[in-house]
C-alpha cells in the first residue's frame, strides 16, 4: 500500500516548520560594532553609555544603538567606514595614555536576530576565518626554553624526593641534567634506586666523590624525554589558548598543532591583530610570598627578600621565594567569603604545591603570607618603523594575612575588589598560564572584502547546482520530479537548521561539502525515481510501481549513504581545521538526504497518490 500513517505525515510537517525557523537566522546580516569592556572587569554603566554616545555625538559619527550587553557596551554602527572612525574616535576618548588603556575598544558585530528566535535557541551560522575574515598566526614555542624549565622542575622534584625521604644532600643543574650530591654513598646508592624508578627518561651514573662528604649523582636527560616534554608543553599551551580565547568570547577560533613546535591560532571576525595577541597572549596569575617579619619593624629588605606594592601603594617586604604560584593550582572558583563577606577565590593546588605549602604554614603559624596578583600583557610598539613586542608585567600585592592554622591543598584568596576581578581571576587562573613562552612568527589578515568575495563565490556555485539539479528534474521526471524538488528543498534547509542549531561555523570546504550533498540527495532520488520506471516497463501497475520503487531502492539508498558517512565520521575523527569542517557539512547533507529521499518524498507522493484506488498512467 502507498499510504503513509499518519504520524509519519505530521513528523514530516513538523520537521518541516522546525527546519525552516531554525534556518530564518541565517537570513538576518550582522551590523558592524564596536565593543568596549573595562581592562579591570569592571561592568559597563550608564555613565561609560553616555560617554561614548557624547563622543560619537562630537565626531559627528553616526550609530544605530548603544547598549549595555553582557557587562558590555555595544555600539552598533551603520557601516565598516563608521565602524572603523568610531573604534579609533571612543579608543583615543577613553584611553588617553596607549600604554595603560582603562578598556579595550575591539571591533566586532552585533546580531539582528529578533529577541523571540535567539529565545529559543535558533542563532545564525558563524562564518570561517575564510569567509568572514579574521587574523591568522603561526606561533612557535623556544625547545631551549622547554628544556631549560624542565631540568630546573626535574631538580625541585629530587630535592623534595631527597626531602621526603630524609636524605642529607642537594640537587643542582649539571651541563646535561640534575646533579644530586649526596653525604654518603651509602645514601648515593639508595637515591641511585629511588631515582631509577621514578624517572625513567632520566640515566644516573655514579660521579667522583670531591670530598668525604659529597658522592654525586650525575644525570643526564634522555632524547625521549625531552620530546615528551616539548610535546607535553605544546598540549599544554594549546588547552591554555582554547580556554582563553572561549572564556573571552571569540566566536568559533581555531587553535591547531603544526608541526614539532608551531600552533596555528585562527580568529575569525577579529581584524586588530594588536588586540589578538593582547587576548592570546595577557594572563594573571597568583603567587604566594613568606612576609620578611624582620623587615616589618625596618621597612628594609634583607637578604633574599624584595619590596613590593599594595594596590594603595603601601610598600611591604616579602621573601623573593615562591611558596605556590597559579601554574600550581589544579582548579579555581569565585565565592563570597563567609568570614569577611568580600570576594575571595577558592584554589586548589597540585600535590606538590600542597606539600610546600603545608611544610610553611606548620613552620610559619602567626607569621603573614602575602598574595601577589601578576600580571603580564603583550604590548606593541613601534620603534623606528617597525612593530616591536614586549611584555608588560604588573604585581600588586592584594592580600597580607598572618597564617592561623595549618593548610595545605586548598584555602582561600581574598583582597580582590569585585566579584567581577574575583571571577575573571578565577577564570585565568582555570585556563593557567602558558607552559612555555610563545613567539609569533607568520600573521595574516584576512580582510572582510575577501570575505564577502568567498561568501559570493560560493553561494553562486551552491545556487547554481540547485538550479541545475532542479530544472533536470522537472524536465525529466515531471511530477516526480516536482516531488523531488520539493524533496530537496526540505534537505537544505534541514542542512542549514541542523548546523545553525549545533552553532557549526561554516567554511569555504563547509560549502563544498553542502554542494556535494545536493549531489548526493540527487543520486538517491534518482535510484528512487528509476527504479519506479523500470517498475512501470515490467508491467506492474502504476500505484505498485511506487510502492516497489521505494521499497527496492531504500536498501541500495542506505548502503551507498552510510559508506559515505563513514569516510565523513573518518575525516572528522582524524582530520583537522578546514577538512573537519567539510566533514560536519558533509555527514549533516547524507543524514538529512536520507531522511528527505525516503521518507519525505515518499509521504508526498501518498499525499498526491495514495488516495487514489485506480491509477492509469504516472508523470515520470
Amino acid at each position: 500500500m502507498l499510504d503513509t500513517p499518519r504520524y509519519t505525515k505530521i513528523i514530516i510537517i513538523l520537521v518541516m516548520a522546525l527546519s525552516l525557523l531554525y534556518a530564518i537566522p541565517n537570513l538576518f546580516p550582522q551590523d558592524p560594532a564596536v565593543q568596549i569592556a573595562s581592562t579591570t572587569a569592571v561592568a559597563a554603566d550608564a555613565v561609560l553609555k553616555e560617554r561614548v554616545q557624547g563622543v560619537l555625538e562630537k565626531q559627528k559619527i553616526a550609530f544605530s544603538d548603544v547598549r549595555i550587553e553582557k557587562k558590555r557596551l555595544l555600539v552598533r554602527l551603520p557601516d565598516d567606514v563608521a565602524q572603523a572612525k568610531a573604534r579609533e574616535a571612543i579608543g583615543a576618548a577613553l584611553n588617553p595614555d596607549p600604554d595603560q588603556p582603562a578598556y579595550t575598544v575591539a571591533l566586532s558585530k552585533a546580531s539582528t536576530v529578533p529577541g523571540w528566535l535567539r529565545a529559543i535557541g535558533a542563532k545564525p551560522m558563524a562564518l570561517g576565518l575564510d569567509l568572514q575574515g579574521g587574523v591568522h598566526f603561526l606561533m612557535e614555542v623556544s625547545e631551549s626554553d622547554i628544556k631549560a624549565q624542565h631540568e630546573t622542575r626535574l631538580v625541585e622534584e629530587i630535592g623534595a624526593v631527597l626531602k621526603s625521604e630524609k636524605l642529607r644532600g642537594t640537587s643542582t643543574r649539571g651541563p646535561e641534567g640534575p646533579v644530586v650530591t649526596l653525604r654518603s654513598s651509602e645514601d648515593r646508592d639508595r637515591m641511585a634506586g629511588l631515582l631509577a624508578g621514578r624517572y625513567p627518561g632520566l640515566k644516573f651514573s655514579l660521579g667522583v666523590p670531591t670530598s668525604a662528604t659529597a658522592f654525586p649523582l650525575v644525570g643526564s636527560i634522555q632524547p625521549e624525554e625531552y620530546a615528551n616534554a616539548i610535546s607535553a608543553a605544546i598540549d599544554s599551551n594549546l588547552t591554555t589558548l582554547r580556554e582563553r580565547l572561549n572564556s573571552l568570547g571569540i566566536s568559533e577560533p581555531l587553535t591547531q598543532r603544526q608541526g614539532i613546535s608551531r600552533i596555528a591560532v585562527d580568529l575569525a571576525g577579529v581584524q586588530d591583530t594588536a588586540q589578538a595577541i593582547e587576548i592570546m597572549g595577557s594572563t594573571a596569575t597568583l603567587e604566594y610570598h613568606a612576609v620578611d617579619e624582620p623587615a616589618r619593624m625596618t621597612g628594609k629588605p634583607s637578604a633574599g627578600s624584595r619590596v613590593y606594592y599594595h594596590r594603595d601603594g603601601t610598600p611591604i617586604v616579602l621573601v623573593r621565594r615562591v611558596i605556590a604560584s597559579g601554574d600550581q593550582l589544579i582548579n579555581a572558583s569565585s565565592l563570597i567569603d563567609p568570614e569577611s563577606g568580600t570576594p575571595a577565590v577558592s584554589v586548589t593546588l597540585n600535590s606538590a604545591a600542597a606539600r610546600k605549602m603545608l611544610d610553611f604554614t606548620q613552620d610559619n603559624v602567626g607569621n603573614g603570607m602575602a598574595v601577589v596578583l601578576i600580571n603580564k600583557v603583550p604590548k606593541t610598539r613601534t620603534v623606528d618603523g617597525k612593530s616591536v613586542r614586549t611584555f608588560e608585567t604588573k604585581e600588586e600585592v592584594i592580600s597580607v594575612a598572618n597564617i592561623k592554622g595549618v593548610f595545605g591543598a586548598q584555602f582561600q584568596t581574598t583582597g580582590l575588589g569585585s566579584m567581577e576581578e574575583a571571577s575573571k581571576l578565577a577564570l585565568s587562573l582555570k585556563s593557567g598560564s602558558l607552559s612555555a613562552p610563545l613567539s609569533i612568527v607568520e600573521e595574516r589578515i584576512i580582510g572582510p572584502s575577501l570575505g564577502a568575495a568567498n561568501i559570493k563565490a560560493g553561494l553562486t556555485a551552491v545556487l547554481f547546482s540547485f538550479v541545475f539539479v532542479l530544472l533536470f528534474f522537472l524536465v525529466y521526471y515531471r511530477m516526480f520530479g516536482l516531488i523531488t524538488c520539493i524533496a530537496l528543498l526540505l534537505n537544505l534547509l534541514m542542512v542549514f537548521a541542523i548546523m545553525s542549531a549545533l552553532g557549526a561555523t561554516v567554511t569555504l570546504p563547509g560549502l563544498a561539502g553542502i554542494a556535494l550533498t545536493v549531489g548526493m540527495s540527487v543520486d538517491a532520488n534518482v535510484l528512487i525515481n528509476e527504479r519506479i520506471r523500470e517498475e512501470l516497463r515490467g508491467g506492474n501497475s502504476p500505484l505498485s510501481s511506487i510502492v516497489a520503487g521505494y521499497e527496492k531502492a531504500s536498501g541500495t539508498i542506505f548502503d551507498a549513504n552510510v559508506t559515505a558517512l563513514l569516510a565523513g565520521v573518518a575525516m572528522f575523527a582524524f582530520g583537522s581545521g578546514p577538512i573537519r569542517g567539510f566533514a560536519v557539512s558533509l555527514s549533516v547533507g547524507i543524514l538529512t538526504s536520507l531522511y528527505t529521499a525516503v521518507s519525505v518524498s515518499r509521504g508526498i507522493s501518498s499525499m498526491i497518490y495514495g488516495g487514489k484506488q485506480k491509477l492509469a498512467r504516472l508523470s515520470i
